[in-house]
Order: structure tokens, then C-alpha cells, then sequence
């Protein structure tokens, strides 16, 4: 048989048609792969294999009679974070390592009814809260590239798992880069959706009950692969919303790309950040793509007078995010962050400083920062009057090695051979998250060393296939994912 490991879910489905391959000889292939080489990454945490084959047998007998879709068949990977009925979902918490969800999220429930077929749960790190993807139950999960490296966190073992040819898809959550940063540390696509488009109920700490999310806060689940095309179509099958919630009253139509040619979009490039710095690596990935943009045509600008002040907008994220992390700390530990919080210097405004006040914001101050975000939300929006895609970094740095040290607040992460603060980084992320902007993280390059570099495409509220199809056409023009090279 024809190695389909590194096929694109759009290529696997058309084999199918053909009648070239079927959906169990993919799954057995899928599995087989997965038991040769999952030991060393250890990117699949709970495997679901005997299911995967009963689902690959449907499929084949769905297509049998004359039925198609863009998933049907096709193997696939879920996010230890989001429920599938009869596995369990611990978030890394040891107390909940036999938790076992009842129920499906919706949008799992929405992949098995067109056919899809998986494979089993990735790896995450503890509460998801971390660049890194290990935990007390499962292990810790390295990067196809390097298993020196963290392939990323918290997605980290779905974007392990498509690097490797583990499925052609898999579903992993955003809230502070949880995406995008494992998409770019492993060569991979995601695209973090525009807040609340796809529904999130399902996406549920372990032994609470999964309501209806009203599009959420900050939060988002979102689709990864290995072509920017598998994510239009990803976005395409999951968009409606949860109808437990008001989404009964309404049906999602998102508006096509804004262009159809490379040529005719306006690019914005942001390569650095007021309070944190960007490899030099980074920087000339970033500064090679917008010259080959230009050279293909594209209006590349370096600056906007509508861009939002982003130290300001970091500032408030950092807030935000804590604020909303802290809601679900058991006592001891949102004690002990209480007394870290009192201990600030008031004049300390580092990022810092912002996610520890996180803890104890009052209403007053949550609307405040809230506030911001609004004010800036509406400056994006200013921003995308003048340009259709803005380019940033995903991350400061390629992938980095392995640091499980404690207290993970005392971290560190060398860009150009300087430390730096290592939850910097979430300023990367919540350029987008804040405001709830589209981003599409795509590599673009590989580092000296020989490890991927990639960029978000942030697009427009609600045009979310703008940046999708802007990614689209860079892997036409350029290239898109490579595999690693063997171990």
C-alpha cells in the first residue's frame, strides 16, 4: 500500500474515492505507525485503537453506499482536554487519571457523525498551563524534531502527533498560544477561531459539568493539520454553534476570503513587541517571508497609525487570563498566589507583576481591564479597514529544551543567549486572544539548527477564512509542511 502517513486529509479522502485505499487499511496503517514510533515522542496518551478500526469499517461501508464528506474515514486526533465518551480526560491532574467522560464534546460529536475516525487522545501538561506538554499521569511528550525539545504546550501532543504522521488532523484548545505555539515549535498548521465560533461545551474540567459555552471569554478549541486547506474545511464542518445554548436561533455564515490572489492582499508585519524581545532568528523568518511577499506582489507595510498600544493590550490580557485561570484554583493555591499578589512592588508593571494581580482583580478592576479590550478591539478593527492579514511571531524562539523545573514561575527562556521571563511569551498569544481575532499559525522556515519557524496570520473578527485562505496561497507559493527527518 501506498504510504499515506503524511497525506492531507483532502488527499486521503480523494484516494478513498478512487477506491485506491479504504479507511480501515489508513487506520491500520495509522496504528501501526503509532506502535513503531510513539514510544520515543509519546504524543498519543490514550490510544482508542479497537474503536478507530469498528469506525474505519463504517466509514468504508458508509462510502459503500454512496455517501462522501470531508472527514469520512479519515484517522484523527483529539486533545486530552475535550471529552469523548467512554475516555478519559484529566487535564494532567493525577486525582483525575480514571475520569471517564459520558459524553462526547459537541464538536467530537459533530467529527464521528461525518465519519471521521479516532485514533485516541494527546498529550497536554498539567491544567494546560504550560509551554510544555507533560504531566504526573502520562509522561512528557517530545518533539518529532528534536526530542531533546518540547514540541509546545498545552496542544503540544496533537501538534507532536501530525508532525509524526499520526492522523491527518487533530482538534487542540487556545487560550494563551495553546495552538499556535505547538504548531510553530513542530512545523505544523492550527488556527485559533475568532471567539466563540466554535462551540466549546465538551472542552470541560475534569468533574465539572460541561454546560453550554456562550462563546466564552478568552478560550477557544480549534483545528490543527498539515495543510492550511484541511483547516477551511475543519472550520467549515464545526463553525454552527452549540444549539444547548442560544445558538438554537441561528446558523453561523462566515464571510469567503477577502481575496482570491496573493497579490491582492495588504500585509502588516509586526516583528517586535514593546515588552518582549524576538530572537534574531525569528526576526529574519519574519523579515523573509515579507520579502518574498513583496516580490510576489503583496503590499507589505511595516507600520499602521490604527495599531492598539500593544504593552497596554498585553497588560490587560495578562489580567484577564489570570483573573479567569484563578476562578478554578483549588484553595491552596490560590492562596499561596494571594500572598505572591500582596507582594508585589505597586510600581512593578512587568507582565509579571500583571498575571500575579490577575489573582485578585475586583469587579471594578476586571472592568477596567475589560474595557481595554474593548477600546482595543475596536482599534483592530480600525486596523483591518487598512490591511487583510497582520504576520507576527508565534513565539520569541524556535522550540526550546525541555525545562520541567519548579517553581515554573522562576523559568527561563534564552533569546540571542539572554534569559528572559518564560511566560512572557503569552504576549504573543493574546495579541489575538485578547480581542478574540482569527490566527492561523503556519511555518514558514527552519532555524540553523534545523527546527521549524512559524507565524500567525491574525485576520479580522468573524473572517476567519481570510487568514486561512492567506495561508493557503503562501503553501502554494512557497511550501508548506515538511516532515521531520528520521530518527
Amino acid at each position: 500500500m501506498t504510504d499515506y502517513a503524511y497525506s492531507s486529509a483532502a488527499e486521503l479522502t480523494t484516494a478513498m474515492e478512487k477506491g485506491e485505499v479504504s479507511a480501515v487499511e489508513l487506520t491500520t496503517a495509522a496504528i501501526g505507525r503509532i506502535e513503531r514510533l510513539d514510544g520515543d515522542l509519546n504524543a498519543i496518551c490514550v490510544p482508542d485503537f479497537d474503536r478507530a478500526l469498528t469506525a474505519a469499517g463504517e466509514a468504508d461501508a458508509a462510502r459503500s453506499r454512496g455517501e462522501a464528506g470531508p472527514v469520512l474515514g479519515v484517522p484523527i486526533t483529539i486533545k486530552d482536554s475535550i471529552d469523548i465518551a467512554g475516555l478519559t480526560t484529566t487535564w494532567g491532574f493525577p486525582p483525575f487519571k480514571d475520569h471517564t467522560a459520558a459524553a462526547d464534546a459537541v464538536v467530537v460529536a459533530r467529527l464521528k457523525a461525518a465519519g471521521a475516525v479516532i485514533l485516541g487522545k494527546t498529550n497536554v501538561p498539567l491544567a494546560l498551563g504550560d509551554y510544555q506538554s507533560y504531566n504526573a499521569i502520562h509522561g512528557t511528550t517530545n518533539n518529532p524534531w528534536d526530542l531533546s525539545r518540547t514540541p509546545g504546550g498545552s496542544s503540544g501532543g496533537s501538534a507532536a502527533a501530525l508532525a509524526a504522521g499520526f492522523g491527518a488532523l487533530s482538534m487542540g484548545s487556545d487560550i494563551g498560544g495553546s495552538l499556535r505555539v505547538p504548531a510553530h515549535f513542530c512545523g505544523v498548521y492550527a488556527h485559533k477561531p475568532s471567539t466563540g465560533l466554535l462551540p466549546l461545551r465538551g472542552h470541560t474540567f475534569p468533574g465539572t459539568r460541561p454546560l453550554p459555552e456562550f462563546g466564552g471569554d478568552l478560550g477557544v478549541v480549534g483545528p490543527m493539520a498539515r495543510s492550511a486547506a484541511d483547516l477551511a474545511m475543519m472550520v467549515r464542518l464545526l463553525a454552527d454553534p452549540d444549539e444547548a445554548g442560544p445558538g438554537i436561533a441561528y446558523r453561523t455564515v462566515l464571510r469567503p476570503a477577502r481575496h482570491d490572489n496573493l497579490s491582492a492582499f495588504r500585509v502588516l508585519v509586526l516583528e517586535t513587541h514593546p515588552l518582549v524581545p524576538v530572537s534574531s532568528e525569528v526576526r529574519a523568518a519574519i523579515d523573509g517571508l515579507a520579502t518574498r511577499l513583496e516580490a510576489s506582489g503583496v503590499t507589505v507595510r511595516r507600520q499602521s497609525p490604527y495599531l492598539p498600544d500593544l504593552a497596554e493590550g498585553a497588560r490587560s490580557y495578562m489580567r484577564l487570563l489570570q483573573s479567569s485561570l484563578a476562578a478554578g484554583f483549588p484553595p491552596k493555591v490560590y492562596a499561596a498566589a494571594l500572598t505572591a499578589a500582596a507582594a508585589l512592588d505597586p510600581s512593578d508593571t512587568s507582565l509579571f507583576a500583571e498575571r500575579a494581580r490577575g489573582v485578585v482583580l475586583s469587579h471594578r478592576d476586571w472592568a477596567a481591564a475589560d474595557t481595554v479590550r474593548a477600546v482595543q478591539r475596536a482599534q483592530w478593527a480600525e486596523v483591518f479597514t487598512d490591511v487583510d492579514i497582520v504576520i507576527a511571531p508565534v513565539s520569541s524562539t524556535p522550540a526550546f529544551p525541555h525545562d520541567q523545573s519548579e517553581p515554573m514561575w522562576k523559568r527561563t527562556i534564552l533569546i540571542d543567549g539572554e534569559k528572559h521571563d518564560y511566560f512572557d511569551q503569552l504576549a504573543w498569544g493574546g495579541i489575538a486572544t485578547a480581542p478574540g481575532l482569527p490566527a492561523t499559525a503556519v511555518p514558514v522556515t527552519r532555524s540553523v539548527q534545523g527546527l521549524p519557524i512559524g507565524v500567525q496570520l491574525i485576520g479580522p473578527l468573524f473572517e476567519d477564512h481570510t487568514p486561512i485562505h492567506f495561508a493557503e496561497l503562501l503553501e502554494r507559493e512557497f511550501g508548506g509542511f515538511t516532515p521531520p527527518p528520521p530518527a
